[in-house]
């Protein structure tokens, strides 16, 4: 993969952060962006850069659509700048928050958001970005375990990731006369910040995530990040248009 270059979305800590990272050990360079956490985010591109590659953090916020002919502007203008080229190899949708609300108890304000940030944001990023993707790229969309199994207090939520999940099959089918893959990435319970840190933070939960999935632990940052460099190698050329669930087999 070297002398490839990734976009991610929420690049600046958890999934994001270990994805740049473990794409970087491989020679991908990285565009990454932040919603708020500018210092954060630069030192992942200094971590990225001292493994070696190139590096540029740049704020975009996923769930305001309107801003993304900015953003594609900004990026336009930096790339020869910075990378010597005018497009990028692969993007990864990756950028998202958790809330938890029972189905009763959600708010139109909080199902908003969600869609906004979980599928809205990457359905018109995507569209904005896609004359930047080289023909021959890859896409990879962020979806969630709880798609396939259902756990109170995540319906909004899981109800996007859902919906990304049809919105891949369409991109990879739409996409491939420009030989674009297009695939979804699931991921388990992991101990991030992700949704106030609550499977790190929290004994019982880690526990109870622990017992229900097979490898008999919680996932790990990096289990993501090494899942989302497989997908961007040479192995992953032929595979499109499909859910890879990366939860250690959560609830099998």
């Amino acid at each position: 993969m070297k002398g490839k270059l990734a976009l991610i979305t929420g690049a600046s800590r958890g999934l994001g952060r270990s994805a740049a990272l473990n794409l970087a050990a491989e020679g991908v360079d990285i565009i990454g962006t932040y919603h708020s956490k500018a210092a954060e985010a630069q030192a992942v591109a200094d971590e990225v850069e001292r493994l070696g590659g190139r590096a540029l953090m740049l704020q975009l916020d996923v769930s305001d659509s309107a801003s993304f002919a900015g953003f594609a502007d900004r990026l336009r203008a930096s790339l020869p700048e910075r990378f010597g080229r005018t497009d990028i190899d692969f993007l990864f949708n990756n950028a998202g928050i958790g809330q938890t609300a029972s189905f009763a108890e959600t708010s139109e304000a909080q199902f908003d958001l969600l869609m906004n940030l979980h599928l809205k944001g990457p359905f018109f990023l995507t569209q904005t970005l896609l004359p930047m993707i080289v023909d021959g790229g890859r896409i990879l969309n962020v979806s969630s375990g709880l798609a396939r199994f259902s756990l109170p207090g995540y319906s909004a939520y899981a109800a996007m990731k859902g919906a990304i999940e049809v919105l891949t099959r369409y991109q990879a089918r739409e996409l491939g006369a420009r030989n674009i893959s297009a695939n979804v990435l699931a991921p388990g319970a992991i101990e991030t910040d992700f949704g106030g840190g609550a499977v790190r933070d929290n004994a019982d939960l880690n526990a109870f995530v622990a017992s229900s999935t097979a490898l008999g632990r919680v996932g790990q940052a990096d289990d993501i990040g090494l899942a989302v460099a497989a997908l961007f190698g040479e192995g992953g050329r032929w595979i499109n248009g499909q859910r890879i669930e990366a939860s250690g087999g959560m609830f099998l």
